[in-house]
C-alpha cells in the first residue's frame, strides 16, 4: 500500500457535490491515422493494454474506521476497463461548442471512489469525422504536471502502438491489511506529525512577517484576502460551464521576441486584458488589479525530511494581473513586472511548505467544515483569497498520437472552488496554445465571451508588433533618404570646391 500525502488527501476532504476535485483534458483527435481504422472496441482494447503499463490507473483508495491517518492507495484486483472507458454521442452539429457543452456536464460529476479515480469518455459524432476524448482524473492522484506526464506516456510520436515498459507493468500498489493500515496511521499521527510540527514552526514564523514587509513596499506577491471581489468570487453550484480556444504559438512567440518578454508574460497579459474587457463590458471592472494564483510545480526540488512524498508536488504563486491598464503594450510590460515581483518573492519561500502543512489536514473535520462552508455559502462573507487560477503547462512541440489517432488539440481543465469560481489553464503543444476555461454556469453563464477575448487580445498585441515593425521600416527608410540626401550634398560640395580649385 502507499499512503496519500496530506496534500493529496486534502483534495478528497475538500470535495463536495458542488466542489468536484477532478482535473481533466479534452482532446480532439483525427481517427483516420489509427492503424486498421477506428472502432470504439479497438480503442477501448488498446487503452486496456496501455493501462497495464500505467500503475497510477490501476490503484484505488482504501481506508478503515481504525485508520486515523490519511487513506492509502492499493492495487485494484478487480479492475475492469468497461467501468472506465465509455462511449457517448456528441449532439449535432458536433462542433467544439457541443463538445464543451457535453464535457461541462461530465466534469461536474464526482468520480466513484470505490474504483480507480479516472475515466475516459470517447465522444463520437464530431464534425469532419473527428473524435473527442475527455480524460478525468481526481486531483488526489495527479497535479497539472502529472497530467502532462500521463498524456506524454499515453501519447506517442507515431500511430503505431508502443511496447509496454516491463518495469511499469510489474509495479503494484499492493494490498492494505487492516492491522498495518491502522498501526502505520497511528505511528504517523502520534509520532511523525508532532516531530514534523516542531521542525516546521520555526521555518514558518518569518514568512508572514516578510510577506507583510514586501506588501508594504509593493515589490512582492499580493497578500491573500486582499483581492477585489468579482462575479467569479461567489459560492458554487454543481453546474459547470466550459469554453475552449486555440491560438497560434508562432504568433505568441513573435510577440514575445519583439518585446523581449517571456511566453508566460504574454499569457498573463492576455489574461489580464481578457478579464478587463469582459468585466468592463458588464460595468464590473474593479479599480484595483485582479489577483491570480499561478500553480508552480516543485518536482525535482530537494525533498525535506518534514514532508511525506506524494503525487501532488505543487505550490502556488500569487501575482497581480494588469486589468487596470488600457494599452495592450503597456499591459504586457506591467504583466512582466508583476510576474517578476511574484517570482522573486516566491523564490524566498520554501516550496515544500504547503505540502508540509497539508500533512496536518484533519480528514473528517476538514470534510465537515467544507460541507458547512458550502451549505452556508460562507465564501460570500469574506474577501476573496484571489480571483482566478492561471496554469501554464508546456507540452511537446511535435505531433502526438493518442491510441493511434493524431491529436489536433489538448484543452486542459482544473477544479474551481467556492469563492474562486474561474480556472484558466493553458497547454502548449504541436505549435498551438490550447486554452481551457472552467467556471460555474450559475455565476458566469457567458464564459464563451471571456474565451473570445483571448483571441482579441492576441490580435491587439499582434497589431502592436506590426505597427512597431512598420514604424521601424519607415524610420529606416527616412534615415536612408536623409543619408542619401546628405551624401549627395557632400558630393555636390566637393564638386564645387574642385571646380573652384581649378
Amino acid at each position: 500500500m502507499e499512503r496519500l500525502s496530506g496534500l493529496d488527501a486534502s483534495f478528497l476532504y475538500l470535495e463536495t457535490p458542488s466542489q468536484v476535485m477532478s482535473v481533466a483534458a479534452i482532446l480532439q483527435i483525427d481517427p483516420s491515422t489509427i492503424p486498421g481504422g477506428y472502432s470504439f472496441e479497438k480503442m477501448r482494447a488498446e487503452m486496456a493494454r496501455r493501462v497495464k503499463g500505467l500503475p497510477i490507473f490501476r490503484r484505488k483508495l482504501a481506508d478503515s474506521l481504525t485508520n486515523i491517518d490519511h487513506p492509502v492507495w492499493v492495487e485494484d484486483e478487480d479492475f475492469d476497463i468497461d467501468r472506465h472507458v465509455v462511449r457517448i454521442a456528441i449532439p449535432s452539429p458536433g462542433r467544439v461548442r457541443e463538445v464543451a457543452q457535453m464535457c461541462s456536464h461530465l466534469v461536474g460529476q464526482e468520480l466513484d471512489r470505490k474504483k480507480p479515480l479516472w475515466d475516459l469518455w470517447v465522444m463520437e459524432g464530431m464534425e469532419n469525422n473527428r473524435i473527442a476524448l475527455l480524460l478525468r482524473m481526481h486531483h488526489a492522484s495527479v497535479d497539472g504536471a502529472t497530467v502532462a506526464d500521463i498524456l506524454g506516456q499515453l501519447a506517442t510520436v507515431s500511430p503505431d502502438p508502443p511496447e509496454l515498459d516491463p518495469q511499469q507493468v510489474a509495479v503494484t500498489a499492493g494490498d492494505a491489511p487492516r492491522a498495518e493500515l491502522a498501526l502505520g496511521g497511528a505511528l504517523n499521527y502520534f509520532l511523525s506529525r508532532p516531530i514534523a510540527a516542531m521542525k516546521l514552526i520555526p521555518k514558518t514564523l518569518p514568512v508572514p512577517v516578510e510577506w507583510i514587509k514586501r506588501v508594504r513596499s509593493g515589490d512582492g506577491m499580493p497578500a491573500p484576502f486582499l483581492a477585489p471581489r468579482t462575479r467569479f468570487n461567489a459560492p458554487l453550484t454543481p453546474r459547470r460551464s466550459i469554453a475552449l480556444t486555440q491560438l497560434p504559438m508562432d504568433e505568441v512567440k513573435r510577440i514575445k521576441d519583439h518585446f523581449g518578454v517571456k511566453v508566460n508574460d504574454v499569457v498573463l497579459a492576455m489574461t489580464g486584458g481578457a478579464l478587463r474587457e469582459y468585466l468592463a463590458d458588464r460595468e464590473e471592472l474593479p479599480d484595483d488589479p485582479l489577483v491570480g494564483l499561478v500553480p508552480v510545480s516543485v518536482r525535482g526540488a530537494e525533498e525535506k525530511d518534514l514532508v511525506v512524498a506524494g503525487t501532488n508536488k505543487v505550490t502556488g504563486m500569487f501575482t497581480r494581473l494588469p486589468t487596470t491598464v488600457a494599452d495592450p503594450v503597456e499591459r504586457l510590460r506591467v504583466a512582466g513586472i508583476y510576474a517578476n515581483q511574484a517570482k522573486a518573492h516566491h523564490s524566498d519561500v520554501d516550496p515544500n511548505m504547503l505540502r508540509a502543512f497539508a500533512e496536518f489536514a484533519p480528514g473528517n473535520t476538514l470534510g465537515a467544515f467544507m460541507r458547512l462552508y458550502a451549505d452556508r455559502r460562507l465564501s460570500a462573507l469574506h474577501p476573496p483569497i484571489f480571483n482566478t487560477v492561471i496554469s501554464n503547462v508546456a507540452g511537446p512541440p511535435f505531433d502526438m498520437y493518442l491510441l493511434g489517432g493524431r491529436v489536433e488539440s489538448v484543452y486542459p481543465l482544473a477544479p474551481i472552488f467556492h469563492g474562486l469560481g474561474l480556472n484558466i489553464t493553458v497547454f502548449s503543444a504541436g505549435g498551438v496554445l490550447n486554452i481551457g476555461l472552467l467556471t460555474c454556469a450559475d455565476i458566469t453563464p457567458d464564459i464563451w465571451d471571456l474565451c473570445g477575448n483571448f483571441e482579441s487580445q492576441l490580435a491587439e498585441l499582434s497589431a502592436a508588433v506590426d505597427a512597431d515593425v512598420a514604424a521601424t521600416e519607415v524610420a529606416e527608410a527616412l534615415d536612408a533618404d536623409v543619408r542619401a540626401a546628405a551624401e549627395a550634398a557632400v558630393i555636390e560640395e566637393i564638386k564645387v570646391l574642385h571646380v573652384e580649385g581649378e
